[in-house]
């Protein structure tokens, strides 16, 4: 039986997995499918993150963490974690994808969040295909070609900055006249003459044909459709939580959770449940920043750590 599972390896998993293994934990598995890094390894500059005065791309930001958070014996696993349960003796299963159950005292569930739809017509028909949700991912395709952007947050500013150095102009789409983004960001933004604000106004549809998009309309305040020609938009609306691991087979959750299906943890990451806690985007008032995600991940597996120590 593992002492700990950790499910997730963004910032909040891997420093769970630094703290617990270097706390003397000695059967730690970290669960996660792809490789580790979390949803900031597609962010295309990382300026705030205390320590790390040289501004970077997610993917250059994060390579150090793997090497370093398992340097004390953390374990990872390149599996898709399905669901866990609780059992009568008070450990946990954890049901993996390929139908295999491991069995563990303690569990940390990191998994995060993932950018939220805007919900606009021909969003999911074009997906891909022209509308995407990674300016790093995507954003070369459209070198010198003029592309639009949707949000008004932090990551939006950011990533219209960050397309207006490869594209020729960059459309900056939000539903309200102000932005919700620190005010440097905007200062900067307000400045780029690359960028051309679109405000109190919201995309009617993206349209294409077997190519990808070909334009997007938008709809302005008076009512009127502007319409825009241009290949690619790139949608930057929040994120919705990945809560779906802790659905049981009735349709509850393994834990209490609010109405937007945020876990509810106290200031020790704990959950309702002994044994349970839950780190990063996951939980409820979190920030969805780096430095709040890998604070949240060493709180959890410190009190995983306290917890696991109880059960001797």
């Amino acid at each position: 039986m593992l002492d700990l599972a950790i499910i997730g390896g963004g910032p909040a998993g891997l420093s769970a997995g630094l703290y617990a293994t270097r706390g003397g934990l000695k059967n730690v598995v970290m669960f996660e499918k792809g490789m580790p890094g979390g949803q900031i390894t597609s962010s295309s500059e990382i300026e705030n993150y205390p320590g790390v005065a040289t501004v970077m791309d997610g993917i250059s930001f994060m390579a150090p963490w793997s090497e370093q958070c398992m340097r004390f014996g953390l374990k990872h696993e390149m599996i898709t974690v399905n669901k866990i349960s609780k059992n009568d003796d008070e450990s946990f299963d954890i049901k993996l994808e390929d139908g295999n159950v491991q069995k563990a005292k303690a569990v940390i569930v990191c998994t995060g969040s993932r950018p939220r739809r805007a919900g606009f017509k021909g969003e999911d028909e074009f997906f891909g295909k022209g509308v995407s949700t990674c300016a790093t991912c995507d954003g070369f395709f459209y070198k010198n070609k003029e592309v639009a952007v949707l949000g008004g947050g932090d990551t939006a500013l950011e990533e219209a900055l960050y397309l207006a150095n490869i594209c020729s102009k960059v459309y900056l789409i939000h539903r309200r006249d102000e932005f919700r983004a620190a005010p440097s960001t905007v200062e900067k933004v307000k400045k780029n003459g690359k960028i051309e604000l679109i405000t109190n106004a919201i995309v009617d549809e993206v349209y294409g044909d077997n190519s990808g998009v070909c334009g997007v309309k938008v709809k302005l305040k008076d009512g009127s459709i502007r319409d825009l020609s241009v290949p690619g938009i790139f949608t930057f609306v929040g994120l919705d939580v990945q809560n779906e691991i802790l659905k049981q087979d009735d349709g509850s959750f393994l834990c209490n959770v609010e109405e937007t299906g945020q876990v509810i943890v106290n200031l020790k990451m704990q959950t309702n449940v002994k044994g349970l806690f839950v780190a990063g985007d996951l939980r409820i008032d979190a920030p969805k920043q780096v430095i709040s995600a890998a604070g949240d991940g060493a709180v959890a597996a410190l009190s995983a750590l306290s917890y696991v120590e109880s059960l001797h």
